[in-house]
């Protein structure tokens, strides 16, 4: 398990008992490759050659989507005389790349001192390693400071204990970015946001291999996104953390028969939706500004957006969201409800069926919620809202089990339909939502401010999204 540290808080972690012993420390120095237009990256893998004393070994990593998760990586490994990448077919590179792998030449430097610690938690060893140093791409340079903990003997639970310990010494979060990743952040042109990647799951895959890995790829955007929202106020940053809550809210949703009757995920759920309103308050302020003209109400806007966005910052940084957050990564692979042995069955069941009949059911509330939705009122327009995302995400997460020919073409025509109504209901959404924010300012008299309730655009909005109900009932399901 990789955690993210900054410099005090590795020094404060140093100087705490818990790594009181003197740790082994070594240099280590590290080459990214790949071609000019990253096309190794492209096709989710990374290759470095490490060097430690007088040894060199190259490396090669699945990354990203192209891995199995948060924990476990597919590699592949091999001694090296020097700095030159041995491509042969003992690796995935050719195969990936064919003719293209003949480009590929260094990238990205890292350079660190690597100190490791072995501590007994419990009954368990854990190999505690801590990286301090630099990237460096050209003329940019980014610091790296982080742990990593790896389960030498013991259950799960512990490697959870130790790292709850090290949170309450000093600041610790999961960490999803790996060394590559930052250095292709380096080379890459910055990023104002990150949309959640695909989900790929295999058809024999059972259910509960499938739920984690659906929220390890939730946890993943909302962290990529966290890690921006830390550098800079992006409001794209911001939406984008907003939909991996979204998504990783629904997929306990989707999968909620595995854990019935878990206090835990209750209680993960509503400190989801805790954090999930904070960032949604300024959310609404940005829709509200997109609309506002130059002037004092967009001025009083961007006053109240700056506060929001502090609240956000307090937030992402606290103790409680820290916490939460390792605490559903515990939960996720060490919960109570992965040895009940009354939920074995649904836990076991390929994830093929499952998802045909989850996507079934989300259809149906849709179809159902939206019958009437030119004359429904705003809540009943929301709540289709909501299960229209439900069923958004659950098409996205299962898409990868529907991959002929005839599935993909259905599937294109599915998403496009769902994206056009949530579009219309979304626009609702933001009309339902305007006067409470304009009163929280005190500025319900103010004719501008008037304008940006768009009582006028109502009506047809209303028509748009009760026509694109319609298609999108009528659109071929892409899983039957």
């Amino acid at each position: 398990m990789k955690l993210e540290v900054t410099e005090e808080a590795a020094a404060a972690l140093r100087g705490s008992p818990i790594l009181a012993a003197e740790p082994e420390c070594k240099p280590l120095r590290a080459v990214y490759y790949d071609t000019p237009d990253h096309a190794l990256a492209e096709v989710g893998f990374s290759l470095r050659i490490r060097t430690s004393g007088d040894s060199r070994i190259q490396t090669v990593k699945a990354s990203g989507a192209a891995s199995a998760g948060l924990f476990v990586r597919s590699e592949w490994e091999m001694a090296v005389e020097d700095d030159a990448p041995v491509l042969d077919h003992t690796t995935p590179i050719l195969a990936k790349l064919g003719a293209l792998s003949e480009e590929i030449g260094p990238l990205f430097e890292v350079t660190v001192e690597r100190c490791t610690w072995v501590l007994q938690e419990g009954d368990a060893a854990v190999e505690v390693v801590l990286d301090q140093g630099q990237i460096r791409s050209g003329d940019y340079e980014e610091m790296v400071c982080e742990i990593e903990l790896e389960l030498k003997e013991g259950a799960p639970a512990d490697l959870f204990r130790l790292a709850h310990k090290l949170n309450a010494i000093a600041p610790v979060r999961i960490g999803v970015l790996s060394k590559s990743d930052r250095g292709y952040r380096l080379a890459k042109p910055a990023r104002e946001a990150f949309k959640a990647e695909s989900v790929v799951l295999k058809p024999k895959m059972d259910v509960t291999a499938a739920f984690q890995h659906i929220v390890q790829m939730c946890l993943r955007q909302f962290r990529l996104n966290e890690h921006i929202l830390q550098e800079n106020r992006s409001p794209k940053a911001l939406h984008q953390a907003r939909v991996a809550l979204r998504r990783l809210r629904s997929a306990l949703s989707i999968f909620a028969s595995l854990f019935e009757g878990d206090e835990k995920a209750a209680a993960l759920r509503d400190d989801l939706r805790s954090l999930a309103g904070i960032l949604g308050g300024a959310r609404n302020l940005d829709v509200l500004i997109e609309r506002a003209e130059p002037g004092p109400l967009r001025d009083r806007l961007q006053s109240a957006r700056d506060e929001a966005y502090t609240g956000v910052e307090v937030a992402l940084a606290s103790p409680k969201t820290r916490t939460l957050i390792l605490d559903l990564m515990e939960w996720l692979v060490d919960g109570a409800w992965l040895p009940d042995a009354g939920g074995e069955a649904r836990r076991s069941e390929p994830v093929g069926a499952f998802a045909q009949t989850a996507l079934d059911r989300y259809r149906r509330k849709v179809k159902k919620g939206g019958r009437r939705l030119a004359k429904a009122d705003d809540e009943t327009r929301h709540g289709v809202r909501k299960d229209a995302k439900k069923l958004r995400y659950a098409s996205e997460f299962f898409a990868s089990l529907f991959h002929d020919k005839k599935s993909r073409r259905r599937y294109k025509r599915f998403i496009a339909g769902l994206e056009e109504l949530q579009d219309q209901l979304g626009l609702l959404n933001d009309l339902a939502t305007a006067p409470e924010e304009i009163h929280k300012l005190g500025v319900e008299g103010d004719p501008e401010a008037q304008a940006l309730l768009g009582t006028q655009a109502k009506k047809p909005l209303i028509h748009a999204a009760a026509d694109a109900h319609g298609a999108l009932v009528d659109t071929k399901r892409f899983w039957r």
